[in-house]
């Protein structure tokens, strides 16, 4: 899709302040994603304006500036901190002599070299085809119209056809093929149900520490860079909590103000690992000057892929960065934990972490010794077939003693399909439990 060439590129950063938007880019930050990117900022031209210009979306003045600051540099690539218009894009290459990029250009770019998967492969091919497809034009300026004479007959837009066509080929292609990923997720997801495995998806702003604290959680080795988008596939492992058992957590791409449409359909796959998660654990920087935005941002973007409602617990990361900062847990009226403070770099605050997780996940976890009677067969069959029972025992007297875990709801679910009051079952306490012969 977009050509990279093997050595580093010098690159002009443009950013324009506009009276007429509500939500602005911070420069900062651009200049973080074009160094993700792979290239050298040689320089930043900033101004003012009331709007952008439908032409240039820069004006005449402005475009001057910004030819002679390019000659100057001997850059030979222009990046805008904002959404351009195809044909903003085209009238500006014309103009400059250069490639030029938007913003969603540049995450484009950044997501293309970091996928590995195949699945994230076929996702950032396919946002960057749908981005490209409203700028196929700018390659075939020369075939838009007839020309007389020898030699210059051309097949006018054929070509442009032949290019959607086969852009659409393509598309539909690798909806196909992600149409297929999706049913193995989801299959795996409704394996994960039916043996009441629980899933922690750790969401946040992109370079706020996610997969520092995964590999911290998961002992693995995801890579981790202090750069913007530097892990794009989800990484998925297992893990096992104290009173909740085995957990599935989640590392999932780091989001951005104004994550192009494009990318947020084409990783709806992968995003839906954390709309059906049983927790969110949102990954903050506290160093982030920008912190509450960047919240204001990740939470924007969980309410657009349907997430919003999936229960949330705060992270506030790199607190080995802020003189005085100690680890600990936040809690609400309630006394659950909402808040927990640690730095991922050094470790400092971890523990309490998996307490707060295990405390959140144990929330709607019915943890139970039962002894059943020999009336109970059905019973036991069914808190086999659901997954719940984790041991069995067989106490003096011949009967059952099962330790299950389950979801409350399931536990409640199961007592009533069974005809059976909670009351009416003999529950054990943990010394009762110890007692009992193992089978």
């Amino acid at each position: 899709m977009f050509e990279r060439p093997e050595v580093g590129e010098r690159a002009l950063l443009v950013h324009i302040t506009l009276a007429s938007e509500m939500e602005p880019e911070n420069p900062e930050e651009f200049r973080e994603l074009a160094e993700s990117a792979g290239v050298t900022c040689a320089a930043v031209v900033t101004g003012t304006r009331n709007q952008p210009s439908s032409r240039f979306f820069l004006g005449k003045g402005k475009l001057e500036e910004l030819r002679a600051t390019l000659e100057a540099e001997g850059a030979d690539v222009v990046l805008f901190n904002h959404q351009l218009s195809p044909s903003q894009e085209r009238n500006l290459e014309a103009e400059l002599k250069c490639r030029v990029l938007d913003r969603t250009g540049v995450i484009l770019d950044i997501f293309a070299q970091r996928a590995r998967t195949y699945e994230g492969k076929l996702q950032v091919e396919l946002a960057q085809l749908e981005h490209m497809s409203t700028r196929l034009v700018r390659g075939w300026t020369h075939l838009e119209r007839q020309k007389g004479g020898i030699g210059q007959r051309g097949p006018g837009e054929t070509q442009l056809e032949t290019d959607r066509r086969l852009l659409r080929s393509r598309i539909n292609q690798i909806n196909r093929r992600l149409e297929k990923v999706r049913r193995q997720r989801e299959q795996a997801r409704r394996s994960r149900k039916r043996a009441e495995i629980p899933v922690v998806s750790l969401v946040g702003y992109t370079n706020a520490g996610k997969s520092s604290l995964f590999n911290h959680l998961t002992d693995s080795t995801v890579f981790e860079a202090d750069q913007l988008f530097a892990t794009l596939d989800p990484t998925v492992r297992r893990v096992s909590v104290p009173d909740v058992g085995p957990v599935v957590l989640a590392d999932t791409v780091g989001f951005i103000r104004h994550l192009p449409h494009t990318l947020v359909e084409a990783f709806r796959a992968t995003l839906e690992e954390t709309v059906e998660a049983s927790l969110l654990v949102h990954v903050i920087d506290n160093t982030d000057p920008a912190r509450d935005d960047t919240i204001q941002q990740v939470e924007s973007v969980l309410g657009e892929i349907g997430a919003g409602e999936v229960p949330v617990l705060q992270v506030c990361n790199k607190i080995d960065l802020i003189p005085g900062a100690q680890p600990g847990v936040e809690r609400d009226e309630s006394g659950r934990p909402v808040r927990v403070w640690l730095s991922a770099h050094t470790g400092a605050g971890m523990e309490s972490l998996r307490d707060a997780v295990a405390e959140r996940l144990a929330e709607d976890v019915i943890h139970r010794y039962v002894k059943l009677s020999p009336a109970d067969g059905w019973l036991r069959a069914q808190f086999y077939q659901s997954g719940a029972v984790v041991a069995e025992r067989m106490s003096d007297s011949g009967e059952p003693v099962l330790e299950l875990r389950m979801e409350a709801r399931d536990w409640h679910q199961l007592l009533s399909r069974a005809g059976t009051d909670e009351n009416r079952l003999t529950c054990l306490d943990g010394s009762d439990w110890m007692a009992v012969e193992a089978v």
